[in-house]
């Protein structure tokens, strides 16, 4: 599988998470679903209103090329949950993996075997 195919095919698994959140963050004002949405800056800064941030610093597309440049290879799935991305990737040694990957930095926090 190409390049372009499995990232527009982590992209739509991602879109489906997405989607959601954005509208249910639209309900607290355009302002905040600009941001989830990943357009535009917040009016206010979140240490200044106390609040934080459900959007993930990096994109979709700075994930996976992270998890590429950390060895792994033929990535799928790559998912928004609980304030960080998850993805299955195959390590150096071919065996299926589930990564735990962090949003703002895109380090690779946790990597446990997929069964």
């Amino acid at each position: 599988m190409s390049y372009t195919s499995r990232f527009a095919a982590a992209h739509k698994t991602f879109t489906r998470v997405a989607a959601p959140l954005a509208l249910a963050l639209s309900i607290g004002g355009a302002a905040s679903l600009a941001v989830a949405q990943g357009n535009a800056a917040p009016a206010a800064a979140p240490a200044a209103t106390g609040a934080t941030s459900a959007a993930p610093a990096l994109n979709l597309r700075q994930i996976y090329d992270r998890i590429e440049a950390a060895g792994y290879r033929d990535i799928r799935e790559i998912e928004w949950d609980d304030g960080r991305y998850e993805a299955k990737a195959s390590n150096a040694q071919g065996q299926r993996m589930k990564l735990y990957v962090n949003a703002t930095s895109g380090a690779i926090e946790h990597a446990k075997l997929h069964r």
